[in-house]
């Protein structure tokens, strides 16, 4: 079911502008893309964490919140539903959030080789149908395009409710070269500490639905 446009959706993301490095969409011709200069962008070189498929926002406000010596890139495809994250940063005033509306495909077009310490995937798309899997954000197309933006020794942390999803990733990134730790498959029963919860998160924990979640190092 195709979500309905929200009102004033133009306007809304007009008045969010500063907020928004670039659109990156595929419209049937070539690419032109220029490196985001990143110290640029946010005023300084602090490191750099990039979240591909932000959502409401949630999660990358409040790691904003928590981390402010760092800088954060969402990625969302849905102008739709990106608008509540750009709104959210925007009132609250966070100076270290930024948005890229668009597709994670293109994403080494535009960010820079070796420039990202860190990657979020919070409960992507898992894609069940097999003929389906080249889609999912932890598929081998996508993990090409981490590496090579992604510092020596950067991070990706994954999270999902989908087990069958998280075999598929934990098998994936590890033929590609990826080092596994953290692997859990019940966040919430662990010891491990820091985790943000995003808003599927939430709704999930309250159904009593056990988080997958793993941390993958690429050298």
């Amino acid at each position: 079911m195709r979500m309905r446009k929200k009102k004033n959706l133009d306007e809304r993301v007009l008045s969010c502008s500063d907020l928004l490095i670039c659109k990156l969409f595929n419209l049937g011709e070539p690419l032109t893309a220029e490196l985001i200069d990143f110290p640029a962008v946010f005023g300084n070189s602090n490191p750099v964490r990039l979240e591909i498929g932000c959502g409401k926002g949630g999660f990358i406000n409040q790691a904003a919140k928590t981390f402010p010596q760092i800088n954060f890139i969402a990625v969302e495809k849905s102008e739709n539903v990106i608008i509540s994250a750009m709104e959210q940063t925007f009132y609250e005033k966070l100076p270290n959030v930024r948005y890229i509306i668009g597709m994670a495909e293109y994403l080494d077009l535009i960010i820079p080789p070796r420039s990202v310490e860190r990657i979020y995937l919070n409960f992507s798309c898992p894609f069940p149908k097999v003929r389906y899997a080249k889609h999912r954000l932890t598929h081998g197309n996508f993990l090409k395009i981490y590496k090579k933006i992604l510092i020596k020794n950067g991070l990706i942390s994954f999270k999902t409710d989908n087990v069958s999803f998280f075999e598929f990733s934990l098998e994936s990134l590890s033929a590609n070269g990826f080092r596994l730790q953290n692997v859990l498959y019940d966040l919430h029963n662990s010891e491990l500490t820091g985790n943000i919860i995003t808003e599927y998160e939430s709704l999930f924990i309250q159904k009593g639905l056990k988080i997958n979640y793993l941390e993958a190092i690429w050298k």
